[in-house]
């Protein structure tokens, strides 16, 4: 199956065996085993839902911090647009992106500039018509898991595109390389990152062999330094850093990858359970004649993430002020039809085939017909007390041997009360009763 990497973790000694996370998880990757949750590797997509949903904050989102900058010669900053929605009054990015300087990095590459140039290479694939309608955004790498894990016939639907965090780590370095003459090796680049799904997708990217991302910090770890030093800038202190507009800043939120398309049909969605319905409207293909459907894991967009400080509905109206102050798009790509190379993806988007239950599909079929056995014995509650998040999931758990019927306690009960009345039939001496017993 091969070695994951997941920013989700669990830490055991917080975690009390409640089962909120078991029934949150968009991929059923969780499980109760022995009173503590259980995280399937295999399954989970980084999402951050079972760490928004913890009350005992027993699971959290593994990433950098400030220390690793000292591991490089020059660092640099790709700020998420999310990150500005988490000052309020703030009318000048150079304001976050001064700050973040004075943190210790020795330049600032704005993801919401690359941003721009997504959106312009979008266009011109969409405008040739190679890509299969609905064309699915690869934005949201929670997103791109999950229907590479549940949904194998829109793996196709996905647009092959550098994300915009990959493709300002591959130009700020170009940039630095020629500005100071230092081989790429000791140029960092370290994304300021709203989500968990995003430090997963570094360390092993879709579409691409290696991240020229070197770190992931999260905006809540840097958001205290980072407004400390914001608090004493001046107008003189800044520094003329912003490159990105109204296009670049809008993919912060739900609906602006969509908008900067200038397409009218277009569908976006946010929050995992309508990312969801979704899909399954296109797999099923419900959905209308749509060309482009933006999927955001967290509600509002990026700025719902589990790492950001803000909540999100008031981020979105942070941004909507300044986004007032900003000129459309600063970025655009050279002035011809194509795509630059460098700014697909190598490879497509493959099946993770970790829900099959088996690779003979005899096999299969006869596992299947089990769990339908296995499941008209359960009692349909979905209670998740024997530490499955359904009653369907409980039964394939049981087929595929990772746990005994007699975990359900409706079935233990049953068994139970099975084996009080069979030594009820019993006597003394150990034979059956008699009529004079009687």
């Amino acid at each position: 199956m091969g070695i994951f990497f997941h920013s989700v973790t669990l830490d055991e000694s917080k975690c009390v065996g409640c089962t909120n996370c078991i029934k949150r998880c968009p991929t059923e990757a969780i499980r109760v085993r022995s009173g503590k949750a259980v995280i399937m590797s295999e399954r989970c997509i980084d999402c951050g839902e079972c760490i928004r949903i913890c009350p005992h904050h027993a699971k959290r989102a593994k990433h950098d911090h400030l220390s690793m900058l000292e591991k490089f010669t020059y660092k640099i900053a790709l700020p998420a647009p999310s990150l500005y929605g988490q000052f309020n009054n703030l009318d000048d990015q150079d304001y976050v992106l001064s700050g973040l300087k004075k943190l210790g990095f020795d330049d600032v590459m704005e993801v919401s500039g690359a941003a721009e140039l997504v959106s312009e290479a979008t266009r011109r694939l969409m405008d040739a018509g190679t890509l299969q309608r609905p064309v699915i955004s690869s934005a949201c790498p929670a997103v791109v898991r999950l229907i590479r894990v549940r949904f194998p016939d829109l793996c196709d639907h996905v647009l092959p595109l550098l994300s915009p965090m990959e493709t300002a780590a591959r130009i700020a370095k170009q940039q630095a390389m020629q500005k100071t003459g230092l081989p790429k090796e000791q140029i960092g680049c370290f994304f300021i990152t709203p989500c968990p799904a995003k430090v997963t997708d570094i360390r092993m990217p879709i579409g691409i062999e290696k991240s020229e991302v070197d770190g992931a910090i999260a905006i809540s770890e840097i958001f205290p330094q980072l407004s400390s030093r914001m608090d004493k800038l001046t107008p003189k202190d800044l520094e003329s850093l912003s490159n990105s507009g109204i296009i670049g800043v809008s993919w912060a939120t739900s609906g602006g990858e969509s908008s900067a398309l200038l397409k009218e049909k277009y569908l976006a969605a946010d929050g995992i359970e309508n990312v969801i319905r979704v899909l399954e409207e296109i797999e099923d293909e419900r959905i209308g004649e749509l060309d482009f459907i933006e999927l955001n894991a967290c509600s509002g967009g990026c700025v719902g993430g589990v790492l950001c400080v803000e909540n999100p509905y008031v981020a979105i109206a942070r941004l909507q002020r300044l986004r007032k102050y900003l000129p459309v798009s600063q970025n655009h790509l050279e002035k011809n039809k194509t795509v630059p190379e460098e700014m697909n993806w190598g490879s497509g988007l493959e099946f993770s085939n970790v829900l099959t239950l088996s690779e003979d599909i005899s096999r299969a079929m006869e596992m299947m017909m089990e769990i339908d056995k296995v499941e008209a014995e359960l009692p349909g509650l979905d209670c998740g007390a024997c530490g499955a998040p359904s009653c369907r999931a409980f039964a394939e758990d049981t087929v595929r041997g990772s746990c005994r019927k007699e975990d359900c306690v409706f079935i233990l009960r049953k068994e139970i009360r099975r084996f009080a009345d069979s030594l009820s039939n019993l006597d003394l001496d150990g034979g059956k009763r008699t009529n004079d017993d009687e």
